[in-house]
Order: C-alpha cells, then structure tokens, then sequence
C-alpha cells in the first residue's frame, strides 16, 4: 500500500528531538517494515504555542497552500496514494492537509495518536479545536496512543473506528546493550533519569523526583541525569552535587549503554502521554519506577516490570524507590521482566502488525462508507 504521511505536531525532520518526533519515524519505519510504501507528503508545521481565531485561520490558510502544491504533483506525475496518514493532531496542531486531500482524491484518512481536549472547544484554541474535530470526524480510523485519550475521543468518532494502539520502539540497540551482563544492584544503587529540561511539566517531573530523593538522603544512591534545555541549570541545582552525575543530552545512539548501565530508571512522567523513554529502559533490561499517568500504564506492568504511584505523588514515589534501595534485587526483577515483556508486546515487529492492520482498517472501512453512500 503506497501511504502518504504528515505530522501537524512536529515533523520527522525537526531539528528538536523529542517523544513526539521519536514516535513519528518509528511509526514510519514499521510501516516499511510491514511492506508499504511511504511518502512524507509534508512537513508543514501546524503547531502554535499561543491560540486565537486570527492566528489559526492564518495557519490554515498556510496549510492549505500546501494542499494546493501537493495536489497538483500528485496530478502531474500520477504519484496519488491509497491512504493518507496523519500523526499525532489536537487543538494545537490541526491538520488541514490530509482531509483537504482525501476529499479532493477519495482517499481513505486515517489519524494515529488523536488526542482532545473538550475544555477547549472555547476560548483562544476554539478554532484549533474545531478544526481538529472536524479531522477527526472525516477518518476512516482513529487511533488514540493510549486509553484515557480514547475516552475523549469517543463523543466524536464512532466505535468502529476508534481503537488505541500502543506505543512501540525498535527494541534491537537497548537488547544488544543489555546483552552484556551487569552484577546484580547493589548499594548505592544507580539510578537514571532521562528528560528534556524544559519549563512546565518536564520540570515538576524533576521536581517531584528531587523531592522524593531528598526524603532518602540517609540512604545509597547515586543518580545521572541526561537531558538539556532552557532550564538545566535550575534542573541541576534541585538535586545535591555529590550525588548526581549530570551527562548532558546525549545522542539516540548512546541511550542504550546508560540503560543497561543503571539498575532503575525514575521519572515521575507528569503529563506525560506515556513516556518513550519508560519503553527504552525496559528494552535495556532496566526496571522503572514512574508516576502513574495516562499510559504509563499501558506501557508498565505495576509490579512486574516497574513501580507506579499516583501522578505528582512525592510520598509515594520515595516509597517505591525507598523499597527498591533498600532490596536491590527487587531492581533485577524488575529489569528481567521488563525486557521479556518489551519484546513480547512492544517490539517494531509488534508495532508493524498493528499499524497493518490499522491500515487496512481505514481502507476497508473508506470502501464501505463508499458503498453506504452508493459512490
């Protein structure tokens, strides 16, 4: 199947890594991987920080001059798709491109990570809104990345084309790091954090982590941190210097190693959707201790393969670390799990069937809308 591909959030070809852009080349790689044929149709940018009607309707006027520069190549080389594919839209980044282009050329439209926001149907993002409700209307199918985004979605898309469909990774780099066997954890038990640092949400994770760590100084444990941005020297200053090895952000390539390297990941993942680098820890055979937020728990096995407290929760998340520091092997269970568990559910092999068979599902289900209207 030949699939055009856009991704309103943040394009493949952003300079800024981050989860959201991660996810986009996986999705794009296990789509090859499972046979089809992609094109990344485009690389508009639909994403604001700041809202309002006057805003958006020049963004979508952008949008559209770009339906109009992709429709006539598709015209003159013959090049039109069998379905059109959007990554990741909400009330900040609508997409205007596929549904402009799957009306005009009867294509089948489908939306991979659709998130919504029902507060924001007024107010400056009212614009953004519709315009992403109305994307959501047309598709063919609808996936949310996790199931409390799927329950927003449900009052706009109808059953039999929603489904969620969980996050996965190439697992192979983390499983070659972890193939090297490390000792059994031991004091002090080396702990890892990995994040942007950024202002809002990245930066109360690390909050609430320096805040659980400062209940357990009388305790064994030394913590990296990996990661960079606008606020890293505040980041830094939250944690006390003689126990913190700070790394700087590193590339895709040297992530694996620092992995395995650790006995526990720790991240408190406020707001996170479900944290990419919570599934990068268990491939690298390392247990994870986590905030239990959206899904977090579709992506961590509580009690098997990580430990998860309520979202924002300093008391319990030093429980949970407090436990593990105290009985280290608790982590080598964690992290033997986690790696079988990775690999039986959330490999690029297990993303690519998925992503089949979603595929297929929008095509089928555009066919079927067809006969229903007798096209």
């Amino acid at each position: 199947m030949k699939i055009a591909f856009t991704a309103p959030m943040k394009p493949l070809d952003h300079p800024v890594p981050s989860g959201d852009r991660t996810m986009g080349r996986l999705i794009v790689k296990a789509l090859r991987a499972a046979g089809h044929e992609i094109e990344v149709a485009s690389t508009f940018r639909s994403w604001r920080k700041d809202g309002s009607d006057e805003l958006q309707s020049k963004v979508k006027a952008e949008a559209l001059k770009e339906v109009s520069r992709i429709a006539n190549t598709w015209k003159y080389d013959g090049s039109k798709p069998d379905l059109f594919l959007t990554y990741h839209l909400y009330h900040k980044a609508p997409d205007w491109i596929g549904p402009a282009l799957a009306e005009r050329f009867d294509l089948p439209y489908a939306i991979i990570e659709a998130s919504r926001a029902p507060k924001r149907k007024t107010g400056n993002w009212a614009f953004g809104f519709a315009a992403a409700d109305t994307a959501l209307r047309q598709a063919d199918a609808v996936a949310a990345i996790h199931n409390a985004d799927a329950e927003c979605l449900r009052e706009v898309v109808p059953a039999d084309r929603l489904e969620v469909l969980l996050p996965f990774l190439d697992a192979e780099p983390y499983q070659q790091a972890a193939s090297t066997v490390k000792p059994p954890a031991a004091a002090p038990l080396k702990l890892l954090a990995v994040g942007m640092m950024r202002e809002g949400d990245k930066f109360r994770s690390y909050q609430v982590l320096a805040g659980a760590l400062d209940r357990l100084m009388q305790l064994p444990w030394h913590l990296t941190l990996i990661g960079d941005g606008p606020v890293r020297s505040q980041v830094v200053d939250l944690f006390p210097a003689d126990r913190i090895t700070y790394l700087g952000a590193l590339g895709a390539k040297e992530l694996p190693a620092q992995y395995a390297q650790h006995d526990l990941v720790v991240w408190p993942a406020i707001r996170e959707a479900f944290g990419l680098v919570l599934m990068e820890a268990q491939a690298a055979g390392t247990g994870v201790v986590a905030g239990n937020t959206f899904g977090v728990p579709d992506i961590v096995r509580q009690g098997e393969t990580g430990l998860l407290s309520q979202e924002g929760d300093v008391e319990a998340f030093a429980a949970h670390l407090e436990n593990v520091i105290k009985n280290p092997g608790i982590a080598d269970r964690l992290g033997m799990a986690a790696s079988a568990y990775i690999s039986a559910n959330h490999s690029l092999e297990a993303g690519a069937a998925r992503l089949n068979l979603f595929a297929r599902k929008a095509v089928e289900n555009h066919k079927r809308t067809q006969k229903d209207q007798g096209i």
